[in-house]
Formats: structure tokens, C-alpha cells, sequence
């Protein structure tokens, strides 16, 4: 039996269009359109790819609600082969320990069909930007975590080995580990490809799965929605608008070297201190 990969996506406001409450500081969601997570689809394809190279069944799981179906069916659309949403209302409200575990679950059940030999999710959300949902489910599920991954070096699933590249402070590292492994992929690692004609009436056609609690697997239910979420937002703000405008400094004709002299010259003015510290 060939290999299985299950990727993590969710849908989310496209943040180019969110706007903040003047009054309540709370996200307006209204009216803007809802798109798949962007380092989803990184993770996605990557996982197509090892389906190219090994033949592998790729599964996509979302947990939200009823709507998020739109975006599973972009995920097949691309080449995915199952599509699994887990929706209900205990899960209302939940922060990224209890989406971890809601969503842990749901792969630990896909797996009594077909053991999971990778688990792909993208370095983090749009919306949440906390990258703490992959190393979660990583650690409910006893898989080896690859986090910040810019490039898969190599998978041999004969050996049950995955070799990649990880970004991390003052270079990359080279990493090998054993199979089964949860991976989150970086920004830049490829380019999602275009979803060509067979798939996207696959996708038309598609039946996508939609598991409650129970279907999911999910016995504690104090541990999803806001009885399982012991983080709270105090508030949401927009940065304030940046008050200086750009100055424009005019150097045509002029030698490099006084460029950066008028240049320094403007900055040491508004900074002095900036001046002490470049020459004690």
C-alpha cells in the first residue's frame, strides 16, 4: 500500500480586506471574502509532489464551519484525493490547544483506515499567526516535528526516512528523521500549481466528508471550543497609520559618496544618538 499524507488547511479571511471596529476593536469579518490559508497551499504542494514521486493518497482536513467546504474543494481541485471537514458547534471558539486537539483526533481516526505516514500544515495562519497548531498535533500524535522546512531534500519510503532543509537563526539546518513526521513548510519553499481540467470537475463533483465530535473521534469535550481554549484576547488593533512621510532626497548627478554624506547627515539630525553608537 502506497503512502498517506494528511494536509492540514483552513480557510480564512483574506487579510488584504480586514478591517478593525473603531469602537468594539474586534475583526470585521463582514463582507470579506474567504480564502485558503497561503502557507496551506505551500504545505499542499509539497505533498502533492511526494504523490508525483510515490503515488501517495493525499487526504485534506479542515476543521470550521459548514463553508469551509469551499476551500477543501479547492484543495482537490489541485490534486488532493480525500477531503475531510470536522464541524460542530463544540468547537466554537477554540483556540489553537483546542483546535490541536480536535484536529489530532481527526487524523488518528483517518489513520484506523490507512496508517498516516506525513502530516503537512503550513508554517502558520493569516488570521491567528501563531505557528502553534503543527508542533500541537505533532505532540498529541507522537510524530517526529519538522518545523520551518524551506526544502525536502529527499523521501525514501522503502527506508522510512525524510531528509530536509530548515531555516533556522544564522543559517539552515540539515535535518533526517524517520517516518511517520509532521511537517510545516516555509513561505518561498514552492509555488502551488494550477488546478487542470480532470481535477477541477473531481472537485465539482466531490463528495467532502463532514464528521461531528463523535465521527471525528473526539471523546473529551471539555477540551474543544472555549472550554478547551485557555487563551483569551484582550484586544484587536490595527497599527496606527505612520505620521512622517518619505523624504525625497535628490541625487542625480551627484557622486555616491555625497549621496550617503547627505543621507547620514539628514538621519544624525533627527538621531544623534544613532551617531554615538557608530562612533564612540
Amino acid at each position: 500500500m502506497g503512502m498517506h499524507i494528511v494536509v492540514c488547511i483552513k480557510q480564512v479571511p483574506d487579510s488584504s480586506q480586514i478591517r478593525v471596529h473603531p469602537v468594539t476593536n474586534t475583526i470585521m469579518r463582514q463582507g470579506v471574502p474567504a480564502v485558503v490559508n497561503p502557507f496551506d497551499l505551500i504545505s499542499l504542494e509539497e505533498a502533492l509532489r511526494v504523490k508525483d514521486a510515490f503515488g501517495a493518497r493525499v487526504t485534506v482536513l479542515s476543521m470550521g464551519p459548514k463553508m469551509a467546504v469551499d476551500a477543501l474543494r479547492k484543495c482537490v481541485s489541485y490534486g488532493a484525493d480525500d477531503a475531510i471537514l470536522i464541524t460542530d458547534r463544540v468547537f466554537a471558539g477554540s483556540d489553537t490547544l483546542a483546535t490541536s486537539y480536535a484536529l489530532s483526533s481527526a487524523i488518528r481516526t483517518i489513520g484506523r483506515q490507512q496508517p498516516v505516514d506525513m502530516v503537512f500544515c503550513g508554517k502558520q495562519t493569516i488570521d491567528g499567526d501563531t505557528a502553534q497548531v503543527g508542533p500541537g498535533i505533532a505532540r498529541r500524535l507522537g510524530l517526529q516535528q519538522l518545523t520551518y522546512v524551506s526544502r525536502i531534500e529527499q523521501v525514501d519510503p522503502q527506508a522510512r526516512e525524510i531528509v530536509v532543509h530548515r531555516r533556522a537563526e544564522g543559517g539552515v539546518q540539515v535535518m533526517k528523521t524517520r517516518l511517520p513526521c509532521l511537517v510545516t513548510m516555509m513561505e518561498g519553499a514552492n509555488t502551488i500549481r494550477f488546478a487542470d481540467m480532470d481535477n477541477m470537475f473531481r472537485a465539482a463533483r466531490c463528495e467532502v466528508l463532514e464528521w461531528d465530535h463523535k465521527a471525528a473521534g473526539i471523546e473529551e469535550l471539555t477540551r474543544c471550543g472555549l472550554k478547551g481554549s485557555p487563551t483569551v484576547v484582550k484586544k484587536v488593533f490595527a497599527p496606527p497609520p505612520r505620521a512622517n512621510k518619505a523624504e525625497v532626497l535628490d541625487a542625480a548627478g551627484k557622486p555616491p559618496r555625497e549621496v550617503v554624506d547627505a543621507l547620514l547627515g539628514k538621519l544624525f539630525a533627527k538621531r544623534p544618538d544613532l551617531e554615538q553608537e557608530m562612533h564612540p
